[in-house]
């Protein structure tokens, strides 16, 4: 499964960065396949340990805020590994020809 999460503390000002930073630590130290972009972080895994790492995000961001808002969108495909790379392979393909 991949999901794309976002992470946003409430109530701390409009610089977020280093509050986001905290939850994208998480995402990177976990050892789970991820990218992270201008709105997103994607992570890769099975169920459980990609929730379990999303949960951990948001506490590192809860730690330090008083208020967090979290948006998430999950792909949830069995059998497919590699999503994170393969669907995008496969519409730069499309792109190419």
């Amino acid at each position: 499964m991949i999901v794309a999460f976002s992470v946003t503390p409430l109530g701390v000002g409009e610089d977020v960065g280093e509050y986001v930073a905290d939850a994208v630590r998480v995402v990177r130290e976990s050892g789970l396949p991820n990218r992270t972009d201008a709105m997103f972080t994607s992570i890769e895994g099975e169920w459980d340990e990609v929730m379990d790492v999303v949960k951990r995000a948001v506490a590192a961001v809860e730690a330090r805020a008083p208020r967090v808002s979290v948006v998430l969108k999950a792909d949830i495909r069995p059998g497919v590994t590699d999503g994170l790379t393969s669907k995008v392979e496969t519409v730069e393909r499309h792109l190419s020809a």
